[in-house]
């Protein structure tokens, strides 16, 4: 039997049991599309989230007391137990660390400000070094000016503000020489900086920057201060993290086999963390995948059998009439392929569309230009596997079907 003809007869088949096709097509559709989406969605976080690491720089690396990712309760009560960061190892990293071409400091706090009667929530309130805004991806001002050494000396109450600040309190009147409050307190903005949106939906903008000294003054010195350093070179990057490293361990007296009570944190190592991550995704996605594609074929070979079943009389007359073994089982081979293909190809369709609709929904959540590419190769397997359910499914009913007594089939009411 011509393959044409095959395939003619399998659609024939299917528009005659029109309910029962769509929802056995639905199953593989299903699976299909939920390994091409994945694959997108996870492809498109890889990309914004390196994208957004990058922009950290790739010279810089920070030294804090926490970790960037705390995986556990257990973890996280270890990492409670660490001794502060102090402004005293602050200057020793900067003095000792000759790979280092910058060395600052800030240490946070979350407050509300406010100018006259209007208040903005949780707002970023950091102590900075003068140079904090130069190391790693450099922060832009579009108005005023940065926070100068003279500033940080003699601990001024001045303030560099973010956007969202200035959208809130001052629309269009000039921010600069404004005094807001924050947390109670008096500071005079000297600086706004430029706009830099949104990362996972968290605003970069809602932020005031005050002096190292200034902020320790107002709120408190029991906090630990995170060291930002950016290395003379590429070259030196490895030398440089290995000066502060050692600088530290020697100033805390920390013994050879005694691990670090710090955090060293590099783009590199948080793209490791968060490529970890996407990698499980990546496993348990298609572990999940596989099953429901197992499913779908084992309702395929179901939906198979019962069309052998119901056409039992069918089969004895094309016997009769000359049909082959053979024709009789590619026919129905041909059947189960076309049911998964087709499924296959609209799982391709519905992986486009959802994965084009959730890329604008979270584009928009985080503020960001976000995509989800659907990659060749995911199509590619998605429809080779398709194709293969259908196959192995219809192998047992068209063999059923083929061997099958003409006799005894035109005697089947």
């Amino acid at each position: 039997m011509p393959i044409w003809e095959a395939v003619r007869f399998a659609f024939a088949s299917l528009r005659a049991a029109k309910l029962r096709s769509f929802l056995t097509v639905l199953g593989i559709l299903i699976g299909v599309a939920s390994v091409i989406a994945v694959v997108a969605i996870t492809q498109g976080l890889d990309e914004y989230v390196s994208g957004q690491v990058l922009q950290l720089g790739s010279k810089s690396f920070t030294i804090s007391k926490l970790p960037a990712v705390i995986t556990s309760r257990q973890m996280w009560e270890e990492m409670q137990k660490r001794r502060d960061i102090t402004v005293a190892d602050l200057d020793v990293v900067r003095s000792v660390c000759e790979a280092c071409s910058e060395v600052g400091g800030s240490s946070g706090t979350g407050r509300t400000a406010k100018w006259r009667d209007i208040k903005q929530e949780d707002v970023s309130v950091l102590g900075v070094t003068e140079n904090y805004s130069r190391i790693g991806s450099i922060r832009e001002l579009s108005a005023g000016r940065h926070l100068i050494p003279d500033d940080v000396d003699h601990a001024r109450p001045l303030a560099v503000i973010g956007s969202d600040l200035v959208d809130a309190f001052f629309k269009e009147l000039d921010p600069l020489g404004k005094t807001i409050l924050v947390g109670g307190r008096p500071l005079t903005v000297v600086g706004v900086a430029a706009k830099k949106g949104s990362v996972f939906g968290n605003s970069q903008d809602n932020f005031v920057w005050v002096p190292l000294t200034t902020f320790r003054k107002l709120f408190g010195t029991q906090r630990s201060v995170t060291i930002s350093v950016e290395a003379r070179s590429m070259a030196l990057f490895e030398t440089a993290q290995e000066q502060c490293r050692v600088a530290l361990r020697s100033r805390r007296h920390l013994g050879f086999s005694r691990p670090d009570d710090f955090s060293v944190e590099t783009g590199e190592s948080i793209l490791d963390l968060w490529t970890t991550f996407t990698r499980n995704i990546y496993i348990v996605t298609f572990v999940v995948t596989a099953i429901s594609l197992i499913v779908g074929g084992i309702v395929v070979m179901n939906i198979m059998l019962v069309s052998v079943t119901e056409r039992i009389r069918e089969i004895g007359v094309r016997k009769a009439l000359g049909a082959r073994r053979s024709d009789i089982r590619w026919q129905f081979l041909v059947e189960a392929m076309v049911l998964s293909g087709l499924g296959g190809l609209l799982g391709v369709v519905g992986a486009a569309v959802f994965s084009w609709i959730l890329g604008t929904v979270l584009g928009h959540i985080m503020s960001a230009d976000f995509s989800a590419p659907v990659r060749l190769w995911a199509v590619a397997l998605a429809v080779l596997v398709s194709a293969s359910v259908g196959l192995v499914s219809g192998i047992y009913p068209a063999a059923r079907a083929a061997a099958l007594d003409p006799v005894v089939a035109l005697r089947n009411e």
